[in-house]
């Protein structure tokens, strides 16, 4: 369980407590108890089994995908996979892929739906850039929503995570962008449901090896003289 969930879980007590003392109503006592319930699951914090193998990226968060499209960055094309996170689901987010976080950065934003396209623009925040050790660029955004007011990341810039590692958390509603390479093999579906660290998202494509243009050149120079 997330930490948090303690001391909410532990405010509904007190607050039960004072109202029985003030007023011995069992329904008003029943009230916070019922609302520290609620907040001691709503803050669990379950093992996940993070998928082994190579360029996969899993889910950053639970919920159900609501949009896959094609979106046009500074950075060249890329596919966005949106997922609406309802106060039902786990809000514990994970890194989609093991690599060097780059850039964190946190913009203040409107409190739009979550399920509107545009709240991937004009919401509050927290946009991530990774990159995998291969250099394959994977970003993916904490989207606030109408009830999610409360964006925590645990990381900074610099820091090493491994794929499905836990890096923050979306408090309530709330939605998650997830930007893949262009040319990613989706492995979800729209309207499918999907588990934070333990769903496959998609898989990145292959990168080609370097090579060493110079000893290229030289080579097909000595064969063209034979």
């Amino acid at each position: 369980m997330v930490r948090d969930g303690w001391f909410y879980g532990l405010a509904g007590v007190v607050l039960a407590v004072l109202l029985g003392m003030l007023t011995g109503s069992d329904i008003l006592v029943a009230i916070p108890l019922l609302l520290a319930l609620f907040f001691l699951w709503f803050f669990r914090d379950p093992e996940r089994e993070v998928p082994q193998g190579p360029r996969l990226v899993v889910s950053p968060a639970d919920g159900k995908v609501t949009a896959i499209e094609q979106i046009q960055t500074l950075q060249g094309g890329r596919q966005r996979v949106s997922i609406f996170l309802n106060v039902f689901d786990v809000h514990v987010n994970r890194a989609p892929v093991g690599g060097v976080i780059l850039v964190s950065e946190y913009k203040k934003g409107l409190y739009l739906n979550a399920m509107n396209p545009e709240s991937s623009v004009r919401n509050e925040q927290n946009v991530v850039e990774m990159e995998t050790e291969d250099g394959h660029a994977v970003g993916f955004s904490q989207i606030a929503g109408l009830l999610a007011r409360r964006i925590v990341f645990s990381k900074q810039a610099g820091d090493q995570v491994s794929r499905g590692e836990r890096v923050g958390m979306m408090k309530f509603g709330s939605r998650m962008d997830v930007l893949l390479p262009e040319h990613s093999a989706l492995r979800v579906t729209l309207g499918q449901r999907v588990k934070g660290g333990s769903s496959i998202l998609a898989e990145l494509p292959e990168v080609d090896p370097p090579t060493d243009e110079p000893e290229r050149e030289e080579e097909l120079a000595l064969a063209g003289a034979y």
